[in-house]
């Protein structure tokens, strides 16, 4: 391993190479203090600009609700420990570990992408998911203001926009927008709460909102009419498990209306990151949650098929969800339907050089 230890501000413990790599390098200590100096010099944080050519991703999965949306960066420095999206970093050479904490990749021209894609004669209006990947309110968005951007060009075209963040400070900037989604109708908000224990927060997901920041964000999106659900997500097995319950009614008091929740899912190199996590801040109980983690998935650390991986099998999974559709009623959450935004206000603005119709 190459770091053994905790390290302040960071959630991953590990640089463990991309599943890609041809070769592999293991940082010894020569006595010399230089790899203290290395792992100093990996909890830098870098910027990457990346010049995309499209802005909008497709999908077609079953287990996802959206076939559109939009990252505006790669990388993520919130450095949640258990995000599935640490192994896309090994497709730039890079490690899912540290390096997809520290190593950030952003979209400078995304609003204009996105601009110029809307504007296609092809292009059907449908809802885009913005976060599917990686958090659209991490830290380097104070800065780089790439998300606002986005949700500007949306909004003058008027098209419908989902959200999930954990970034709750970035985004309470941002209710200016919001609100005037919400007045036409065309937005709803995710807010992921993985824990209200700050303790645990800060070593599962270390430069996140505090638990009651992000139940400010619930109850200020909803303030505006914003419709909010809760993702009690992910949920890790004798981690944060215990927190169901109260997750849910925090939220359902701040104003959520309905909810969500996902399993802890480890695909690729998040399975050794996740337990190199494990052993430096849970020793004495990391082969228990690794035990009921594959009680979920056939006796595998992960089970990636479709209509599974989300929600997992077996007891405890069984279990889970039946303490999900409980607190849900008891709390008054899914019990509206949620709706559908609308598409059809969507139009494409003028532009500058265009000329106006006559009247």
């Amino acid at each position: 391993m190459f770091v053994p230890k905790p390290l302040k501000g960071r959630g991953a413990v590990s640089l463990p190479k991309g599943r890609f790599e041809s070769r592999s390098v293991e940082a010894i200590d020569d006595g010399w203090g230089s790899l203290e100096d290395s792992v100093v010099e990996t909890l830098k944080t870098q910027l990457f600009a990346e010049k995309s050519k499209s802005i909008i991703s497709r999908n077609d999965s079953p287990d996802i609700g959206f076939d559109q949306s939009i990252n505006p960066y790669r990388g993520c420095a919130h450095g949640c420990v258990y995000c599935f999206a640490r192994p896309a970093h090994s497709y730039v050479n890079l490690s899912p570990g540290l390096d997809f904490e520290t190593k950030l990749f952003y979209k400078p021209n995304a609003g204009e992408l996105l601009d110029q894609e809307l504007r296609h004669k092809s292009y059907s209006c449908r809802v885009i998911q913005i976060g599917a990947n990686t958090d659209p309110y991490q830290p380097i968005e104070k800065d780089l203001r790439i998300t606002r951007d986005v949700l500007e060009v949306l909004l003058r075209f008027r098209h419908p926009v989902n959200v999930i963040t954990k970034g709750a400070a970035l985004m309470m900037r941002d209710l200016d927008l919001y609100e005037r989604f919400s007045e036409l109708g065309l937005v709803r908000v995710a807010v992921s709460v993985t824990s209200l224990d700050d303790a645990l927060k800060r070593t599962l997901e270390p430069r996140t909102s505090s638990a009651s920041m992000r139940l400010r964000l619930i109850r200020q999106l909803t303030e505006i009419g914003v419709p909010v659900t809760v993702m009690a997500a992910p949920m890790i097995p004798f981690v944060n498990d215990a927190e169901l319950e109260s997750i849910l009614e925090a939220a359902a008091e701040a104003g959520a209306r309905h909810a969500g929740y996902v399993m802890l899912r480890l695909p690729h190199e998040l399975k050794g990151i996740f337990r190199a996590w494990l052993d430096a801040h849970m020793p004495d109980r990391a082969a228990h949650v690794m035990s009921l983690v594959q009680q979920m998935h056939g006796g595998r650390d992960y089970n990636p098929e479709f209509g599974t991986r989300q929600k997992g099998t077996g007891n405890y999974a069984m279990l889970i969800a039946q303490r999900f559709r409980v607190a849900c009623k008891r709390f008054g959450l899914n019990q509206d339907p949620r709706g559908v935004l609308d598409t059809s206000q969507f139009r494409v603005p003028p532009t500058s050089g265009d000329q106006l119709s006559l009247i």
